[in-house]
């Protein structure tokens, strides 16, 4: 099992909002090296680490599971969708997504000024400087680690 940190713009979609659908497809990803994770390496039942950015708080704010293999983005072909993109076809997709599901809300959130104050997680991709990636591996010690801090 692989564990991921997905990262979301609360205003745009929250964890409340996957509690209240359950279910949702993680659209709109346009970074290759996040395509690259989601097509080649999540697995259905992976953990995911729900982290709110761009936000006056940014931080884990709850759990969801990947609950689908990688299938391609059909916001790529949409040209009235703000992630079309002219250049793939549906027989070469250039963009991927996987269907994640609701597992649960933290009792708090846990910020990105805690996590950087733990050095156990200093290693953390999410800490590195200049990584802004919205899909990203979790280390198991990590996720074990992040968990116990709730």
């Amino acid at each position: 099992m692989n564990h991921w940190l997905m990262k979301t713009e609360p205003d745009t979609f929250s964890i409340d909002d996957l509690k209240r659908k359950k279910h949702e497809a993680w659209d709109g990803v346009r970074n290759y090296q996040a395509r690259n994770f989601m097509r080649d390496e999540m697995r259905v039942g992976d953990g995911v680490f729900f982290y709110h950015s761009n936000c006056a708080e940014p931080g884990i704010a709850g759990l969801a599971e990947v609950a689908s293999d990688a299938y391609p983005d059909p916001s790529q072909f949409d040209p009235k969708s703000k992630y079309f993109d002219p250049g793939s076809s549906r027989d070469n997709p250039r963009w991927m997504l996987v269907d994640v599901k609701f597992v649960k809300k933290l009792k708090r959130v846990i910020t990105l000024d805690e996590l950087k104050n733990h050095k156990a997680l200093a290693d953390m991709r999410l800490l590195r400087k200049g990584n802004r990636l919205s899909v990203m591996p979790v280390e198991a010690a990590e996720w074990k680690y992040i968990l116990g801090l709730e």
